[in-house]
């Protein structure tokens, strides 16, 4: 037997007997229970998938297919960031069988998250991070102040154009705002207008159903009255028919007893002859 028959003995018979070690299903009991295990290691699937997609693109060379794996990293980037919230809330919740200091990593293992996410490559510009100071920006080395480092009140004085620049900006701000404001008014009055114009349609609908009731009452009346006088018809009707039927049955009564009469005598005759 090899070294390698022997190795894959042994794994079975580990696998085998993994549900007597105490440890081990206690282990996996508290995963179970924990809100936070689960949704952190749905979490840190999300990230390891977005990264392989992430350098998948970096290779693609179709810009096409570039752009749509980006978009999807992009997509997933932001699905993240809206799933540490709920670890936030997860992490400081007290779990069975943890200690303080496992509760304390998990909060630091949330804080870490978000930079975590922010740092998946998704085809993006990176945003120009702003340091310290007045530096001269890296990207524009042409720029430089000629303040010798001096940055206090007098440097930082107003001109005529500055200031007509920020009243400029004030201007076109209330601006705005006025105009936000009429726009709102006008939709206000429109709404208004419309409130109107139904409550105009309920007045004339309840007028004309105030005019209606009368009629229907009058219709309902005249259909009672006739209905009435059709049973009252029928009524008659049927006594009509009765009588008529005796009268014809007496007639054809005393037709067939003339009959029998008539035969009677006739037989009289012949027999007596």
């Amino acid at each position: 037997m090899s070294v390698i028959d022997i190795l894959t003995r042994v794994d079975a018979i580990c696998k085998k007997y993994d549900k007597y070690d105490v440890e081990k299903q206690k282990d996996l009991n508290v995963a179970g229970d924990d809100a936070f295990a689960r949704l952190y290691a749905a979490v840190e699937a999300d990230l390891e998938s977005a990264l392989q997609k992430a350098e998948s693109a970096s290779k693609e060379k179709n810009k096409a297919s570039a752009v749509a794996m980006n978009a999807e990293v992009r997509r997933t980037k932001a699905r993240l960031l809206e799933e540490v919230p709920k670890l936030q809330r997860l992490a400081v919740k007290k779990v069975k069988g943890l200690s303080g200091e496992e509760l304390a990593a998990r909060n630091d293992l949330v804080l870490a998250l978000p930079d975590r996410i922010q740092a998946i490559p998704d085809g993006s510009a990176p945003a120009a991070k702003q340091s310290g100071g007045w530096a001269a920006s890296a990207s524009r080395t042409e720029i430089k102040f000629d303040s010798d480092g001096r940055f206090d009140d007098e440097y930082f004085q107003q001109t005529e154009e500055s200031s007509g620049f920020r009243q400029e900006f004030e201007m076109r701000k209330i601006k705005q705002a006025t105009s936000l404001t009429f726009l709102q008014d006008q939709g206000l009055d429109m709404i208004s207008e419309g409130l109107d114009t139904l409550k105009n349609m309920a007045s004339d609908m309840n007028e004309e159903l105030d005019r209606q009731v009368p009629l229907m009452d009058e219709i309902d009346t005249k259909v009672d009255k006739a209905a009435s006088d059709l049973k009252n018809t029928n009524v008659r009707l049927k006594d009509t028919v009765n009588q008529l039927r005796s009268s014809r049955n007496f007639c054809i009564d005393i037709i067939l007893l003339c009959i029998i009469l008539g035969i009677a005598a006739y037989l009289y005759n012949v027999l007596k002859k």
